[in-house]
C-alpha cells in the first residue's frame, strides 16, 4: 500500500519531468517584435498610410478641405487617365530620365577619377577631399538661389564672359542649353556624395592585391582596370541605384532656379514639379494625389527591374558558396544512386 501511494506521488514529478523545457522561441520573437515596433510604426506612418490615403484622394477633384467623399467629386480612374494622356506630363517623365541618366554619365567617370586622385597620399589631401564633399552638405535652397543668381542673363557669368569678348546666353531660359545646366549643377551638388562613396571602397579593397600586381610588373592603370574596377562594381551598383530613386524624384533644385511654370519652358520640368503646379499650385489635390501616385509606381518598377537584375548579382556573389555546397551535395546524391543502382543490377 505504502509503494503504490508513493508510486501515484512520484507520477505527476516524472510527468513535469518530461515536460519538454521552454526554447526561448515566444520571448525572442516578442523582443523582435518589441525592438522592430518603432520602425513599423513610423514606416506605417509615414510611407504606407500616406500612399493609401494618396491613392484614394486620387479617385476624387478635390480642393483639398473636408472629406474628399463629402466635398469632391467622385473622378473613379479619370485623374490618372488624364495624366498619363498629358503631353506635358510626358515631357516631364523624358526630362526625368534624361536627369538620371545624365547624371550617371557625367558623375561616374569623374567621381571615380576623383576617389582614384583621393586615395593617393599627398599633402593637402584632407583639404581636397573636403572641397569636394562640401556642395553636398549645402542645402538645396541655397545651391539653388547662388546658382540662379550666378546663371541670370546679366549674371556675374555673363558677366565675366563680356570681360573676353563673348556674349554669354541664357542658361536658364534657353530650352537648348537648360538641361545642361540643371546636370552641371547636379553633378557639381551631388558629386561629393559619389566620391564619399567610391574612396570607401576604395579603400576596403586589400593592398597586397596591388603589391602582387606591381611585383608581376603592371603599371598604375593596369591595377586600376584589373583590380579596382571589379572591385569597385558592388559600391559602384549601389551609388547608380541611389543616384536613380534621388533623379527620380528631384524637384528642389528645378523648383527654386526656374519655378514650376519656367521649368517647363525651359524644359527642365520634372513629374515632381508638374505634380506640385497642377495639384497643390491648382487647388486640385485629387489629381496632384493621382500624379504622385504615379510617380511612386515609375519609382517603384524602377527600383525592382535594377535589383532584379543588377542587385542580385552581389546577393548571388555573396551566397557562392552555399550554392557550391548544394551542387556538391546533390553531385555526391547522384553518385549514391548511380552507385546503387549499379549494385542492384549485379
Amino acid at each position: 500500500m505504502t509503494s503504490a501511494i508513493q508510486t501515484e506521488a512520484a507520477r505527476p514529478r516524472s510527468a513535469k519531468k518530461e515536460k519538454k523545457p521552454s526554447n526561448g522561441k515566444l520571448q525572442r520573437n516578442l523582443e523582435i517584435l518589441l525592438l522592430a515596433a518603432p520602425a513599423i510604426i513610423v514606416f506605417v506612418g509615414f510611407v504606407i498610410l500616406p500612399l493609401v490615403l494618396g491613392f484614394y484622394y486620387g479617385f476624387y477633384r478635390w480642393k483639398g478641405f473636408g472629406m474628399p467623399s463629402e466635398t469632391g467629386e467622385f473622378a473613379g480612374l479619370d485623374n490618372y487617365i488624364t495624366a498619363l494622356k498629358d503631353p506635358t506630363f510626358q515631357a516631364a517623365i523624358g526630362h526625368t530620365f534624361i536627369v538620371v541618366i545624365g547624371s550617371l554619365v557625367i558623375q561616374a567617370p569623374i567621381a571615380i577619377l576623383f576617389a582614384l586622385l583621393l586615395n593617393q597620399k599627398f599633402k593637402g589631401r584632407g583639404l581636397v577631399r573636403t572641397l569636394i564633399f562640401v556642395p553636398y552638405v549645402i542645402s538645396e535652397v541655397i545651391v539653388g538661389t547662388g546658382w540662379s543668381l550666378l546663371l541670370q542673363k546679366t549674371g556675374a557669368v555673363n558677366e565675366l564672359l563680356s570681360y573676353i569678348g563673348i556674349d554669354g546666353p541664357d542658361w536658364l531660359a534657353d530650352p537648348k542649353i537648360a538641361m545642361i545646366t540643371l546636370l552641371v549643377i547636379i553633378s557639381w551638388k551631388y558629386i561629393g556624395f559619389a566620391v564619399i562613396l567610391m574612396l570607401a571602397g576604395m579603400q576596403s579593397i586589400p593592398e597586397e592585391l596591388y603589391e602582387a600586381a606591381k611585383v608581376d610588373g603592371a603599371g598604375f592603370w593596369q591595377m586600376q582596370w584589373s583590380i579596382t574596377l571589379p572591385l569597385l562594381a558592388p559600391t559602384l551598383r549601389i551609388w547608380v541605384f541611389l543616384s536613380m530613386i534621388g533623379s527620380l524624384q528631384l524637384f528642389d533644385l528645378v523648383n527654386i532656379i526656374w519655378g514650376s511654370y519656367i521649368s517647363e519652358t525651359a524644359g527642365v520640368s520634372t513629374m515632381a514639379t508638374y505634380m506640385v503646379r497642377n495639384g497643390r499650385d491648382s487647388g486640385n489635390y485629387g489629381y496632384g494625389s493621382a500624379v504622385a501616385i504615379i510617380i511612386f509606381i515609375i519609382s517603384l518598377i524602377v527600383a525592382l527591374v535594377y535589383q532584379k537584375f543588377v542587385l542580385n548579382r552581389d546577393l548571388e556573389g555573396a551566397l557562392t558558396e552555399q550554392k557550391q555546397a548544394k551542387k556538391r551535395a546533390a553531385k555526391r546524391a547522384k553518385e549514391a544512386q548511380r552507385l546503387a543502382a549499379a549494385s542492384e543490377v549485379k
